[in-house]
């Protein structure tokens, strides 16, 4: 039996990270285009006149087509697809072609070892610090994709906001039931309460719907009397981030850029260190000791 916090334990939680990190890849790469696909489909349904293009028919998921090098089709072997492993040994590039492979998926792959090596390490609670594993993995293929697409998928939002509500039922979150319901509630209300009043103001929207549903979901998680810390961290990181990258890229305040990466991260360090973080904001912000 593996020992809380022994080096075996935050190994094995490293290789489980590696490994669905390879996954968390296809994750980020597909659900966008099945999302597009199925709004297509949607639309030709319902407006069949219209004259938008049928998607392709091909089947394509999670599981099909099979991994392939974008630039010669070659499909790769399961030798070529080992985490971190096969990238290093083919020098980031296609066996077959040469064509280079993207820094980006042993990137992500490394993250998601860190994601799941760090609970591991400090949560004392093994059945916790798993689901912290699962939490800090569904965050990560979150930011990635809005960062990249503007999009928070419900597919990965709603189940998360319930799996908070789940682990608060059955004891394992170290929020209670009412506290992660309440949490869900007023994450999901108060932006988009920000979100209707700044519509209102100014004509424009400020915000997408997906990013409700993520901050609804870590509510349901991290509960309600930490919304307030995590939305502050949220709003400043993004506001700084989004200027320098609006200045660097020489575009307007018009531009749009993703909020959900901020909101996640800002999830993320409240899950890990969300009491030192309240501590160190009521006593250094406010005054409480």
């Amino acid at each position: 039996m593996l020992i809380l916090s022994s080096p075996l334990f935050i190994f094995f939680a490293g290789l489980f990270g590696l490994i669905i990190g390879s996954f968390l890849n296809v994750v980020i790469a597909r659900v966008p285009i099945m999302m597009e696909r199925r709004w297509r489909q949607e639309c030709l349904a319902t407006f069949p006149d219209a004259g938008i293009d049928a998607p392709d028919e091909q089947r394509f998921d999670l599981c099909l087509p099979a991994s392939h090098c974008p630039a010669c089709k070659q499909t790769i072997r399961w030798y070529d697809n080992l985490p971190l492993f096969s990238w290093l040994v083919l020098k980031g590039r296609c066996r077959h072609c040469q064509h280079a492979i993207s820094k980006r998926y042993p990137l992500v792959e490394l993250t998601s070892a860190m994601l799941c090596m760090l609970p591991a390490w400090l949560i004392p609670s093994s059945a916790w610090a798993i689901a912290v594993m699962g939490a800090s993995l569904t965050l990560l293929a979150l930011t990635l994709i809005d960062w990249e697409t503007l999009l928070l998928p419900d597919q990965l939002t709603l189940p998360l906001m319930w799996a908070g509500i789940g682990l608060a039922l059955t004891g394992i979150s170290p929020v209670t039931l009412s506290e992660s319901v309440i949490g869900a509630m007023v994450g999901y209300v108060s932006l988009w309460s920000l979100f209707w009043a700044f519509k209102l103001t100014t004509g424009k929207e400020g915000m997408g719907y997906g990013d409700f549903k993520l901050f609804a979901a870590l509510g349901a998680w991290v509960g309600w009397q930490a919304l307030p810390l995590l939305i502050l961290v949220a709003s400043l990181s993004g506001a700084i981030v989004g200027a320098l990258l609006l200045r660097q890229q020489r575009k307007s305040l018009q531009h749009a850029f993703a909020f959900g990466p901020f909101i996640a991260v800002a999830g993320w360090l409240s899950l890990l260190w969300g009491d030192s973080l309240l501590y160190w904001y009521l006593s250094q912000i406010l005054g409480v000791r």
